[in-house]
C-alpha cells in the first residue's frame, strides 16, 4: 500500500519544522539539528586543520571532500529555508518572506557559508578574494548557540545587559582617548617619533587600560610614567566593570530560572479550550479589549491549522479555539456546584426560570442545551434534556455534584 502524500502546503510546513529548531518530541527535527551541528563542526575543523602544512600535504584531498560535502549541505539548508520562509515570517507573501530571510543576519551568514566556494567556477579571477570571504562561515557557530539552551544563556545575558555593557565600553573608549591626548602632551618632546600626534597613543592607552602592557610603547619622562601608573590603576577598575556586569547577569539568570522552577511547584494552572462562534461578543475584538480578570490568560489561539501567539493586538475571529488558563485559587470557602439533567417528568420542564419554585439560596449558573452553553435569563423556558448547572445549599433529588 502506497503511503499517502501530504499536500504541498503541509509538506512545506513539515520541512520548516524540520529545518528549524526541533521540539523535544520531534525526533526527525532533532536528528536534523544534530546533523546540522556536526556538519558545522566538521567544516570548521577541516578548515582549521588544512592550515597546517604537514596535514595539508598529507590529507588535502580528504579536507577538500569534507568541505565540498558540508558546503553542499549548507546550500541545501539555505534553499530549504528560502522555500519555507513564509512560515517563519507570517503575514507576508512568500516572495517577501524569502527576501526578509535573505537579508537577515542569519540569511547572509548562511549564504556566505557556501556561495564563495562555488563562485570561482564562474569567476576564476577572483578565487583568492572569494577564499578570504569564506572565513565568515565561522559565524555559523551562532546556529549551534541557538540549538542548545546551555549556550543560549550567554546570548540572553548579553542581551539583557546590553545597555550597561554599552555604557561601560563607552567609558573605556573615552578614557582611552583622554589618556592618548594626555600622554601625547607629556611625551611628544621626548619621543616625537613614538607619540607623533594626538592619536598615536591610542595603542598604548588600549594595552595599558586593558592590563595587557606589551611594552612596545611606553613613557620615558617622569610625568609620563606617573600618568602611566594612574592609567594602569584605572584600567584594572575599568576592565572589572563589564566583567562584573556579565557575572551579575549570569547570577540573575540562574536565580530567575530557579525561581521559575520553584514557582512551578507551588502554583498550578488550569486550562480549558473554548471555540468562538459568529455571535460571540469576543469575535472581532482584540485580546487587550477583553478585560480578562487577573490570573486569567489566553495561552494560545488555534486558528485552522495554525497556532497564533496571543498578543494584545491580535483580533479574534469566528472559529478560533482559545486555550484559556487560570491560576489555582486557594481559599477556605468551597463552592459546590450541582448539575441537574431535566427528564420528561421533571417539574421544571416548560417552566420559565423566574417561575421556578426554588430556594433563595439556589442560583442557576448556566444551562446546557444540545451542546450549547446558554446564559440563564429569567424569561428562559427550561426544556426536557437541558442540563442545569446551579449553586445551592439545599438538597435536590437527582443532582450530581460538580468539582471545580
Amino acid at each position: 500500500m502506497m503511503k499517502k502524500q501530504l499536500p504541498p502546503a503541509e509538506r512545506r510546513r513539515r520541512i520548516y519544522e524540520i529545518v528549524e529548531i526541533g521540539a523535544a518530541g520531534d525526533r526527525v527535527s532533532r536528528a536534523y539539528d544534530l546533523f546540522y551541528t556536526l556538519t558545522i563542526v566538521l567544516n570548521l575543523l577541516a578548515t582549521i586543520l588544512d592550515t597546517y602544512d604537514a596535514l595539508h600535504a598529507k590529507y588535502n584531498f580528504l579536507f577538500d571532500i569534507v568541505e565540498m560535502v558540508t558546503v553542499a549541505a549548507f546550500a541545501v539548508d539555505y534553499c530549504l529555508r528560502i522555500y519555507t520562509a513564509d512560515f517563519k515570517y507570517r503575514g507576508v507573501s512568500r516572495g517577501k518572506a524569502a527576501w526578509k530571510y535573505a537579508v537577515s543576519f542569519g540569511g547572509i551568514v548562511d549564504l556566505v557559508s557556501f556561495l564563495p566556494v562555488y563562485l570561482p567556477f564562474f569567476f576564476p579571477s577572483g578565487a583568492a578574494a572569494f577564499r578570504l570571504v569564506r572565513v565568515i562561515r565561522i559565524f555559523r557557530l551562532f546556529r549551534i548557540n541557538a540549538y542548545y539552551d546551555s549556550l543560549n544563556v550567554i546570548t540572553s545575558v548579553l542581551s539583557s545587559k546590553k545597555n550597561q555593557l554599552v555604557s561601560s565600553v563607552t567609558i573605556i573608549l573615552v578614557l582611552m582617548l583622554a589618556s592618548s591626548l594626555c600622554m601625547y602632551s607629556l611625551e611628544n618632546e621626548a619621543q616625537p617619533e613614538v607619540f607623533s600626534n594626538a592619536f598615536s597613543g591610542i595603542w598604548w592607552a588600549a594595552s595599558t587600560l586593558l592590563t595587557v602592557g606589551y611594552g612596545d610603547i611606553y613613557p620615558v619622562t617622569t610625568m609620563g610614567r606617573i600618568l602611566g601608573i594612574v592609567i594602569t590603576f584605572l584600567g584594572v577598575g575599568m576592565v572589572a566593570i563589564p566583567t562584573g556586569i556579565i557575572s551579575a547577569g549570569f547570577v540573575e539568570q540562574d536565580t530567575r530560572l530557579k525561581r521559575l522552577s520553584e514557582q512551578a511547584n507551588e502554583y498550578d494552572l488550569h486550562f480549558i479550550k473554548v471555540q468562538l462562534h459568529r455571535n460571540d461578543p469576543w469575535v472581532g475584538a482584540q485580546i487587550r479589549q477583553l478585560g480578562l480578570p487577573a490570573g486569567v490568560i489566553i495561552a494560545a489561539i488555534q486558528r485552522g491549522k495554525d497556532v497564533v501567539i496571543p498578543k494584545g493586538d491580535v483580533e479574534l475571529k469566528d472559529g478560533d479555539v482559545l486555550v484559556i488558563g487560570a491560576e489555582f485559587f486557594k481559599d477556605d470557602w468551597h463552592i459546590e456546584l450541582k448539575e441537574v439533567e431535566l427528564r420528561r417528568q421533571s417539574p421544571w420542564n416548560g417552566v420559565a426560570i423566574r417561575d421556578l419554585d426554588i430556594s433563595r439560596q439556589t442560583l442557576i449558573v448556566l444551562v446546557k442545551r444540545r451542546g450549547t452553553m446558554l446564559i440563564p435569563r429569567g424569561s428562559m423556558v427550561l426544556r426536557e434534556g437541558d442540563t442545569v448547572l446551579l449553586y445551592t445549599k439545599s438538597h435536590i433529588s437527582g443532582a450530581v455534584s460538580v468539582e471545580i
